[in-house]
């Protein structure tokens, strides 16, 4: 049995506020007390935080891989590697998201999923709270770094296998393809956080989706629809397409890459002050260059992904950016820094805002009694010291851990 935790001395990072001099108390794997003043039992072990931040751990929910794995490399080492690789970044809970590729490729990557979410501990990293189902349904015009041979629109038969459990919790659709409404009908009886992404879609076909269940709209201004794309293809008078539906409609939420490569920190700011922070997710669409070496990889499955360049810090294919190569306390640091969003709500948007709009925020996303002891201790510049999953110290370093 995990013993008794109490961490100590730190400022607490509440999704509304900041709490100094606070601690918090963790036992048989969850939060049981938080607060000034906090008393543990005489066996429990004690962390000094000596100042630094006590934040919940982070949840990605677009995220392709890490440590030279991608999720799509279909077998249980490679999903271990990407989410232990995670973990040393803060990341506590992750989404595992598919790329384009053939059914037999999207199943492979469920039952390695499958198999180590089933068989999970914490020596495993992130824990998986389910799949996000993301290629292979893109728009031609839109597939971005995805294998294009792998895309393709939805057909029932095919989709209804993926949904035949509760693994899929997350899923994607560009709007305007064929078959797009049954699939986010299908998706919301799964209960799943509907999404449009790697789409064209102009207000009419945003409108279908959003009476159909979606909700979403995958890393804000990359793979999307414009004005300008949308006159390419309907001609004139000019549309409206993703970027003004998401910003019309209160219930849709939408997320960044705060990498500093894909988003100017105006463009951030201008999501931060539209959306606010219980609307906008902050993910990492990391590949499997993260913690790796500047070079040539694959993105997608290892077999026939599509190739791209790292440079250590972001992904690129050609004169396109191909996915970014940093966790997500890089992001957390970055949107501190880059916008007037308060620390608070740049946690949250890494923590709880995910953990409300995949339906999980009863178990984890903050600190809070009850919740599962997911907990992050971080130093005065927001990099990782320390990383506890369910009560058990993770060991590493994507930043400094232990």
């Amino acid at each position: 049995m995990t013993p008794s935790l109490l961490i100590e001395n730190g400022t607490l990072v509440l999704p509304d506020r900041l709490i100094e001099n606070g601690s918090v108390l963790c036992e048989r794997g969850k939060i049981t007390a938080i607060g000034k003043k906090v008393r543990a039992p005489k066996d429990a072990v004690v962390i000094d935080a000596k100042g630094g931040y006590i934040s919940p751990g982070f949840i990605d929910i677009h995220v392709h891989g890490g440590a030279d794995a991608d999720f799509m490399d279909a077998t249980p080492e490679a999903v271990r590697a990407a989410l232990r690789c995670h973990a040393r970044h803060g990341t506590t809970t992750i989404f595992p998201t598919t790329t384009t590729g053939s059914p037999a490729q999207i199943h492979r990557m469920l039952e390695a999923c499958r198999a180590v979410q089933q068989a999970w501990t914490a020596t495993d990293g992130a824990r998986i709270a389910g799949v996000h189902l993301y290629g292979p349904y893109f728009a031609e015009d839109k597939v971005g770094c995805h294998s294009v041979e792998g895309r393709r629109a939805p057909e029932m038969q095919e989709y209804a296998a993926y949904f035949k459990d509760a693994l899929v919790r997350i899923a994607t659709c560009a709007a305007e393809l064929p078959g797009a409404v049954g699939f986010y009908r299908a998706a919301k009886k799964k209960r799943c956080l509907i999404t449009c992404g790697h789409s064209n879609s102009n207000w009419a076909e945003m409108s279908a989706a959003f009476r159909a269940g979606m909700r979403h709209v995958d890393h804000f201004w990359c793979a999307m629809s414009s004005v300008v794309s949308l006159r390419t293809r309907f001609g004139t008078p000019m549309q409206a397409g993703m970027e003004q539906f998401v910003l019309a409609h209160e219930e849709m939420s939408t997320e960044v890459i705060a990498d500093g490569f894909h988003l100017s920190p105006e463009l951030l700011e201008f999501a931060y002050r539209m959306k606010g922070a219980a609307r906008l997710c902050l993910v990492t669409d990391s590949n499997r260059a993260l913690d790796m070496p500047p070079g040539r990889y694959r993105f997608g499955p290892r077999e026939d992904g599509s190739w791209f360049d790292s440079d250590g810090h972001v992904g690129r294919s050609g004169d396109s950016l191909a996915s970014a190569c940093v966790g997500l306390d890089h992001m957390v640091r970055h949107m501190k820094k880059s916008t007037s969003a308060s620390l608070p709500e740049v946690v949250r948007m890494a923590s709880l805002t995910p953990a409300e709009r995949t339906g999980i925020a009863k178990t984890c996303g903050s600190l809070e009694t009850g919740k599962r002891a997911d907990v992050l201790l971080l130093n005065r510049q927001l990099q990782v010291k320390r990383v506890w999953i369910g009560g058990e110290s993770i060991t590493g370093s994507g930043g400094v851990v232990e």
